[in-house]
């Protein structure tokens, strides 16, 4: 296993919590887009609840359909997983326990002092025609089975759910037995945009975004982020299909512009970092409506506090007079959700604090409404942003952000480091989504 060639697959994710909202399935984004870099293309994601007739009917349907499906989650010892159960019934196979997977859990659990409860005995079964799958990070035995439904034959893989777990077991066991078809290349890109919206983007791109193009161009958008996805998909050598990708992609960008900030595992808060970085720069922040979200971003890359400083979350007015120096006169006249309080902020954040107690380089502020307090002349989604800078002019825009309360916040910080980033790289003002004149 395997004996033929994967073109297409189909991932199955699993589990009430999924089907009701309660876990959001991280599973299939990452195996979508580590499955496309071996080759192969995902044609469908499906999500079924812990009901055994469902996950029955869900494997034997897609198994006949695609060259492999991949399950997550299931494998536990409880009695709603139930995994085992249908992938034996949609094989027409029975469950039989092994040794050797039996074995590996026994020694997991004696691993840390404790003995293996009975009911995990269950972990150890499988289809009698398939095999286990050794899982270095869990209690949870992988299996995998071919299925012959006529002409098809499709490779069933089912992984435990917890993401670190399933990781480990795709690159240990899935990763090395991938078949490409002969002479059949798949190669992919995404350019990532921010400041254009969807339908506008696809009014500049035009007829290269044709159904029938190859490379095709198409593109999703997530939280402002616009990306531009290019795939190339057919008869060709790697080399070949990497250079159809690249010349697509720069007719892209030159379509597009500087809205384009980066590609693949790029994102506004890292290219962000890395041109602060590269100029050798400093960055602080003060921020209201979005709690400390901006800073939350920064600091989630790794490596982030050589050019970021620090911040204030200054969301009473107390605090932005007390931690970043706006006169309280100024929030008493113009109100805390205005130009001239959200400059006050910038400027006090950019003098009072850097990496050796001095000033900083540049510097954010925000102020808005992101939920309560909205009023007929400041509704809801009403957010100033405010920039200053060791060099050059200070800015604040206005924007009327759509959406519920996190929405504005994840909008507002977007925003905000976007404008930081032309600020930067010196480009010229553009209007923007969402943007009002005061």
């Amino acid at each position: 296993m395997p004996t033929h060639a994967h073109r297409t697959c189909a991932l199955l994710s699993i589990g009430d919590e999924l089907v009701l909202g309660q876990t959001l399935d991280t599973n299939s984004k990452w195996l979508s887009a580590r499955l496309l870099d071996l080759g192969v293309r995902v044609i469908e994601h499906r999500t079924v609840a812990d009901d055994l007739a469902l996950q029955r009917e869900a494997i034997a349907t897609l198994a006949s359909r695609v060259d492999l499906v991949i399950s997550t989650g299931g494998l536990g010892p409880t009695a709603d997983d139930i995994t085992r159960e249908a992938l034996a019934h949609a094989a027409g196979d029975e469950l039989v326990e092994d040794a050797a997977a039996l074995a590996e859990v026994e020694a997991w659990f004696a691993r840390s002092g404790r003995t293996m409860p009975d009911g995990n005995r269950v972990q150890a079964l499988r289809p009698a025609g398939g095999r286990c799958l050794t899982n270095e990070r869990g209690t949870a035995p992988g299996l995998a089975l071919t299925i012959t439904a006529g002409p098809n034959a499709c490779d069933v893989y089912c992984l435990p759910g917890p993401p670190h777990e399933m990781q480990g077991m795709f690159e240990a066991f899935i990763a090395p037995s991938i078949r490409r078809a002969p002479g059949r290349t798949v190669v992919a890109r995404a350019l990532h945009t921010f400041g254009m919206g969807e339908s506008a983007i696809a009014g500049v791109l035009g007829d290269l975004m044709r159904r029938d193009g190859n490379p095709l161009v198409g593109t999703t958008a997530s939280d402002g982020v616009v990306s531009c996805r290019i795939r190339f998909e057919g008869e060709a050598d790697e080399a070949a299909a990497q250079r159809e990708v690249d010349a697509m992609a720069e007719r892209v960008r030159r379509l597009l512009g500087d809205v384009v900030f980066g590609e693949g595992d790029d994102t506004l808060a890292s290219v962000v970092l890395d041109a602060l970085r590269a100029r050798r720069q400093t960055l602080a922040t003060a921020e209201s409506c979005t709690g400390g979200m901006i800073g939350q971003t920064l600091t989630a890359i790794p490596g982030s506090s050589d050019v970021y400083a620090g911040g204030w979350i200054t969301y009473a007015n107390q605090m932005k007079s007390s931690e970043v120096g706006v006169d309280p006169a100024l929030i008493e006249r113009d109100g805390a959700v205005s130009r001239s309080v959200v400059l006050a902020m910038a400027a006090g954040a950019l003098d009072a604090i850097g990496p050796t107690g001095g000033s900083v380089d540049h510097a954010i502020a925000v102020s808005g409404v992101a939920g309560p307090g909205a009023s007929e002349s400041k509704p809801a989604g009403t957010v100033w942003i405010g920039l200053a800078s060791r060099e050059g002019a200070p800015e604040a825009r206005l924007f009327r952000f759509p959406g519920g309360r996190n929405t504005v916040r994840v909008r507002t910080t977007q925003v905000a480091l976007a404008l930081l980033r032309r600020r930067i790289l010196g480009l010229a003002e553009r209007d923007w989504l969402w943007e009002a004149k005061p």
